[in-house]
């Protein structure tokens, strides 16, 4: 008998109520809760995304506070995720999903951060585009950094 090749199941184990997704090796089950926890957390991030541009974005014409809120809060988010994560291996992959891939995909905003970049070049204001990638790109960083670094802190 072959070994079964890798992400497909061998057809003696497939049990009717527990599906086979053939592309992951993941039971039917287990990707319809895959698929609800990044997309209930890719809704509550864009929405929470949303809110911060609605209350921040107005404040400074010179740079869009709402988005490098979202970004710099979503940095220390996944810093804090990626290390709890590490730290609790007990946990089921969709929280994992849930938090890091829909909640701070959802509220980080890459796409949006790029076009208000686009939209200073546009304007001729190269050096406040120049400042925003700088600003959100290290303070993301340094964001990332030290929610890696509370995770260590308070597991002493």
């Amino acid at each position: 008998m072959m070994p079964a090749t890798p992400g497909y199941a061998d057809a003696a184990s497939i049990r009717p109520h527990e599906p086979v997704c053939r592309h992951s090796g993941f039971n039917t089950f287990s990707m319809y809760w895959s698929f609800l926890a990044v997309a209930i957390g890719g809704a509550l991030g864009s929405l929470f995304r949303w809110f911060l541009g609605i209350r921040l974005n107005g404040v400074f014409s010179g740079l869009p506070l709402g988005t490098l809120a979202a970004n710099v809060i979503a940095g220390y988010i996944i810093g804090v995720a990626v290390a709890g994560f590490a730290r609790a291996p007990q946990l089921t992959p969709e929280w994992r999903l849930f938090v890091i891939t829909g909640l701070m995909g959802g509220l980080s905003t890459f796409s949006t951060f790029s076009a208000e970049v686009v939209q200073r070049l546009q304007d001729g204001r190269l050096g406040w585009a120049a400042g925003e990638v700088v600003i959100h790109v290290s303070a993301s960083l340094v964001m990332t950094i030290l929610g890696i670094a509370t995770v260590s802190l308070l597991s002493r």
